[in-house]
Order: structure tokens, then sequence, then C-alpha cells
């Protein structure tokens, strides 16, 4: 085989050989590196970088019925001392969910695509839990009240249900800083009527905010140190993902009960477990079991007059709810949307609007009766 010299080059090279074909060679090789380069960067960062996402996750479930571990100890997490108990079958759960990440340590870009992918977890984002200009302390501090409002709601809810008569009052435990109520309303101050209507709970309260609205200032009347005062508020509409009316204040439910009724749940904030507090309670206070000794389980908000309210993490709670076993769940009707399309396999699930719904199918299925006629969370 003959060789010639490229004189611009100065090279030399078989004859039939063609140098760009190299060149090209050379070029896709390099191309390929880049890009597999690149890749390898951006999968890198998807797994450090922070993302403006909090992950919900199925949390741990408690049975209103059984004991928890408190100082080393097994404890009811329900207990009336001083009252006439019965024996319980079956469970009756409450179910949390587990929020993975904060604002000071979010999940990664990688957390968050395998979180997508999971059907029991979902993607939030982190304004809607933790609110810009919220603290850490402040969102505790509130969960704490919320929880402790709800087991309150409980027990009244309890009692109207099985006729036991009681009196209530709501509190103020604090003013937020500069919220719509600081400087106006002080701590102990007892809130008689918002508007000239009666309040009793902290569920008529939130109502009669929301009714009144934030264009106008609301009418309260109060009790400070004994003496009866009206003030004048203007509400302001919450942070977080829900923007409602509020007045800027911590409220304490308090109420004056013919018997004492102790709650043991630590760890655990919020107002979503109080129909199960409910229930649980009314479980113990009655004979036979409310589901005929079957597993149920369930979440939602409950005020004393027996209503019960829609939570967040529903989808999550549902899975948690098989993972211990449950075959049955009460959801609010009010999360029907979310709950429709996204029911676990294993799990009927029934919506209810009122407590006393909510002991309608517990007692349905102990009677093994006809839940066909049953309210359902339909697409």
């Amino acid at each position: 085989m003959s060789l010639f010299t490229d004189q611009n080059r100065g090279d030399a090279f078989a004859e039939g050989d063609d140098p760009t074909i190299d060149d090209a060679r050379v070029r896709a090789r390099r191309v390929g590196w880049l890009l597999l380069s690149l890749t390898l960067f951006g999968v890198f960062g998807l797994a450090v970088l922070p993302s403006p996402y909090v992950i919900e996750r199925p949390g741990p479930v408690f049975d209103t019925l059984g004991t928890v571990t408190v100082d080393g100890e097994e404890v009811p997490l329900i207990e009336i001392p001083t009252e006439p108990t019965f024996e319980t079958e079956g469970s009756l759960s409450l179910l949390t969910v587990n929020i993975f990440g904060n604002r000071d340590q979010p999940p990664t870009w990688f957390e968050v695509i395998g979180a997508w992918l999971a059907p029991s977890q979902s993607v939030v984002p982190i304004d809607a839990v933790f609110p810009e200009g919220v603290s850490t302390e402040d969102r505790r501090e509130q969960s704490r009240i919320d929880m402790e409002n709800s087991q309150q709601e409980a027990v009244a809810a309890a009692l109207r249900a099985i006729g036991e008569p009681y009196e209530s009052q709501l509190r103020v435990v604090e003013a937020v800083a500069d919220g719509p109520s600081d400087g106006t309303l002080r701590s102990n101050d007892i809130i008689l009527a918002v508007n000239d209507e009666p309040v009793r709970d902290v569920t008529a309260l939130r109502a009669a905010i929301a009714a009144n609205g934030t264009a106008e200032p609301v009418l309260i009347d109060i009790e400070r140190a004994g003496t009866d005062r009206t003030v004048l508020v203007t509400p302001e509409l919450s942070d977080g993902e829900e923007r409602v009316p509020v007045i800027g204040v911590l409220i304490a439910g308090e109420y004056v009960f013919p018997f004492e009724v102790n709650i043991e749940l630590q760890n655990v904030g919020g107002p979503s477990a109080g129909m199960m507090f409910a229930l649980g309670i009314i479980d113990k206070l009655t004979p036979d079991s409310l589901a005929g000794g079957e597993d149920v389980a369930g979440t939602g908000t409950i005020a004393a007059d027996g209503s019960v309210g829609p939570i967040g993490g529903i989808v999550q709670k549902m899975f948690g709810a098989v993972d211990s076993g449950a075959e049955w769940f009460l959801a609010p009707v009010d999360n029907c949307d979310e709950v429709a399309g996204n029911v676990p396999g294993g799990l009927e699930v029934f919506a209810v609007a009122t407590l006393d719904e909510a002991i309608e199918v517990l007692q349905t299925i102990a009677d093994e009766g006809d839940l066909s006629e049953l309210a359902r969370c339909e697409r």
C-alpha cells in the first residue's frame, strides 16, 4: 500500500483511510463522555441538592382501646379511673403521619422523586407544613395545644353521645405576637361570645370567626379578671395551605366534666385523632364492643357537638391502617375527594360527618348488618 503526504497537515496516511472519520470518532467519544459526566453530575445533584418540599409518610398507629409505653411502663391510652368501665374487644386505632424534612433539613430531589413514585407517600410544599415566619417552637406549641383541645373536645363529644352533661369555656392561652389580637386579647381572658352569639367550644369559635371574614372587625365578649368587657379584633387570613380567617390567639377549650378522663399519648400533636378518642371513650363506658371485636382504624377532628372535620395526610393514614391489620376505616366525608381512587387493597372505607354516623358504622359492622347502606367516598 503506497503512502501519501498531506501537504497541509504533514501527516502520512494509508491510501483509502479518511482522517475526517477518525476526527469524528474522537469528537463523538468526547461528546459521549461529556453527556455521561453531565448525567452523573445531575444524578449527584438530585442526591444532595435540597428541594422546596417535605414528604408525608405513614406514621405510628395507636389503639385507643390498648396501651402505650410511658417511662418504660405500659399504661392505658385512655383511662377513666373513677367510673365503671367495660371490657373491650378488637381495636379502634388512630393513625399518624410522619413528616420527613423541614426548613433546616429539607429532603433532596432524589428523595422527593422516590416519594412521588410511592403510592403510600405524598410530596407537599414546605410552606404548607412549615409556613414562613413560624418558628419550629411555635409550630410545636400550636400542635400541642391542638392535641389538648382535641382530647377535651373528644371527651365532650363522647359524653354528649351517652347523655352525660358538662360545662365548658374558652380561655386565651396567649395572643400571637404582631397578630390581629396582639395588645387586645390577653392570657387568661375568657371568650364568651362572638358577634353576640355565645361560643362554648373551639369549633364554634372558629366557625364564628370564619363567618365574620376579614373585611370588618369581629365583636368579642370576654371576661377578664372577673369583669365582662367587649373588644374589637379584625381577623386576618392564616398562613399555610388553608387560608382561613383567624384572630391570632392560642385558645384552650376548658371543660368541667362529671368525672376524669385521662388520655396518654406522647410525641403526637394536632387535632386529627379526636374522633377515635371519642369512640374509644364511648367503648370503654358502654357495655359490649362498639365494632364487635373487629379491627377498625380512622381519623378526623371532633367537636363537642359531635361533628367530624377533615384532616391532612389521609392517604398515608389509610396505608398505615392496612399495615396495622385493620380491615375497616372511618374517614371524614370532607376528605372524600382524596380518598376516592386511593384506597389500598384490603381496606373498606366509610365516610362519616358526625360521631353518631361513626357509631352507626361500627354497630353495623358488629351486627354484620347491611354495609351497602352506609356512605362511601365515590369518585
